[in-house]
């Protein structure tokens, strides 16, 4: 079993995201094994928080090359959190969401 901490690495901060906020839904980097209960449970475990539902975005990583060798970057997980109305936000976003 993974901690919270394990799953959730780290926020993803751009302008979409910053539109977002205002409306209670916050992005995170996880594990790319982890499921959205997992995420659901971290979430609210780590921020106190509600959380009402979660959704889950995959990406494959982008071929790179040099020369005759070719590799790719590492696949991202990406986890759109919205939050109840009842709930209270996530503190760390509160200054961002201008």
């Amino acid at each position: 079993m993974k901690t919270p901490q394990q799953i959730i690495k780290k926020p993803v901060l751009s302008e979409k995201t910053y539109d977002l906020i205002p409306e209670k839904k916050y992005v995170f980097e996880v594990d790319v094994k982890a499921n959205k209960t997992e995420i659901k449970n971290a979430v609210q475990e780590i921020f106190g928080v509600q959380v009402e539902k979660v959704n889950t975005l995959r990406t494959q990583g982008k071929i790179k090359r040099q020369g005759i060798h070719s590799g790719r970057r590492p696949e991202i997980k990406k986890a759109y959190v919205q939050l109840t109305k009842s709930s209270k936000s996530i503190e760390f976003f509160d200054g961002m969401a201008q």
